[in-house]
């Protein structure tokens, strides 16, 4: 049966405008259900958000994005995000008895074509245990997993130790397996501020710190009591478990992002756009670009940017330090001198990512009751996949809820095909 609770100016409150909420407003909007969405921020994007310093295009986070991800194609609002490939390529400086050359790309090519091609109840059907367990029982060359495959993952999951679950490991490659590795133009905000912009004037109220959730209203820092239908929390893992006690709050894998500024005639030479793999054990460095090279708005004219990666406990070191390490890794990885590059900044989350480690489940609940929902990556796989999924499915939920029926996919069943 239909639920209905009194009239309110607004059917349904999300809470947060991360990647997650403001998926759920589109969808919630495109059924013709009337939306606010609530953030605390000066800003939409939670942790996906691009700022501006000395002209360069800075990402706060570590965001890869693939053009496989379904979401990103089912998102009202998102039409007009451009991406930007770039390949993954292992530094034959860093990994001198790993790197692939040509006989092992064309059979690493041939391995992800037939992993790419498994159907998904079968990818999902297989025993789970660790993604460093399973990429050792895949079937993989062992030169191809050292090579190539572990330090792709751990870039791709943000898991220096690939205790994350291989089923979640397993959707992620085949993601990688389906398409390619990209940026989006302008910087990863450019995906929340898409998503902002195409909806109704007015749906998003930033500097809105909510306190307190019902299915019937939400209270704001100022006092404020709205009323609703319907209320959404689409904030990250802990800042929900605030707003729903009870909610089961994951551990995180910290990620510092590094940037660099150089002169043109300072830049690492490279072939094409490429996303360095660093995890050699040598250096701090998981990943690295010149992110200019992907995408030339990111740096002023006759300057590049580099963008590095950094996970696990090298996060806490002290920022002149983190640097004099990073650095010198950077220098083994593109084989150039380093030392006159610029820092421009160093950004820590210690709870960029929510950990998957096995048994995980991909579909945590996004209905709580009737009336109240949660999304977000930690519900899903900790991906911009994830996120963008878990806020369609709740707002599926809400729209049954309402006696709505969704336009498309059953989440009952509809499992991501890309994670």
């Amino acid at each position: 049966m239909p639920f209905h609770a009194p009239h309110s100016d607004t059917d349904v409150i999300v809470v947060g405008a991360g990647l997650a909420g403001l998926s759920t407003a589109h969808h919630l909007v495109n059924a013709g259900v009337t939306v606010t969405v609530l953030e605390a921020a000066p800003r939409v994007g939670g942790r996906m958000s691009t700022e501006s310093v000395d002209g360069f295009r800075l990402d706060r986070g570590s965001q890869l994005l693939g053009t496989a991800y379904p979401e990103l194609r089912r998102t009202p609002g998102l039409k007009g995000l451009r991406l930007l490939p770039l390949t993954p390529v292992t530094a034959p400086a860093a990994h001198p008895r790993g790197a692939l050359g040509a006989f092992h790309k064309a059979r690493l090519g041939s391995a992800l074509g037939r992993f790419a091609a498994i159907p998904l109840p079968r990818l999902l059907a297989r025993a789970e245990t660790t993604a460093a367990e399973a990429l050792a029982a895949r079937g993989f060359p062992p030169r191809m997993v050292d090579g190539y495959l572990r330090p792709l993952l751990i870039a791709l999951l943000h898991d220096a130790q690939l205790t994350t679950s291989s089923r979640c490991a397993d959707l992620v490659l085949r993601g990688f397996a389906r398409g390619r590795l990209a940026l989006p133009a302008g910087g990863s905000g450019a995906v929340p501020e898409l998503l902002a912009a195409a909806l109704p004037p007015g749906t998003v109220r930033l500097g809105a710190r909510a306190i307190s959730v019902s299915a019937n209203a939400v209270t704001t820092a100022d006092g404020e009591r709205m009323p609703c239908r319907a209320a959404v929390v689409a904030t990250g893992a802990r800042d929900a478990a605030a707003l729903l006690p009870g909610l089961r709050v994951p551990s995180f894998h910290p990620v510092t992002v590094v940037h660099h500024a150089a002169d043109a005639a300072e830049a690492p030479r490279l072939r094409e756009p490429a996303l360095v793999l660093g995890s050699d054990g040598r250096g701090p460095v998981a990943h690295t670009m010149v992110a200019s090279d992907v995408d030339r708005s990111r740096a002023p004219a006759g300057r590049v940017l580099i963008t590095s990666t950094v996970l696990g406990p090298a996060t806490a070191a002290p920022p002149e330090l983190l640097d004099r390490s990073v650095r010198a890794h950077l220098a083994e990885l593109y084989g150039t001198r380093t030392d006159g590059w610029q820092l421009l900044a160093v950004r820590d989350d210690p709870r960029a990512v929510p950990a998957m480690p096995a048994p995980h489940d991909l579909r945590r609940p996004v209905r709580v009751l009737c009336g109240l929902y949660v999304c977000g990556d930690h519900r899903d796989t900790s991906t911009v996949q994830g996120a963008l999924f878990s806020g369609r499915r709740a707002a599926h939920h809400v729209m049954r809820d309402f006696g709505i029926r969704p336009g498309y996919g059953d989440t009952a069943r509809d499992l991501p095909a890309a994670a």
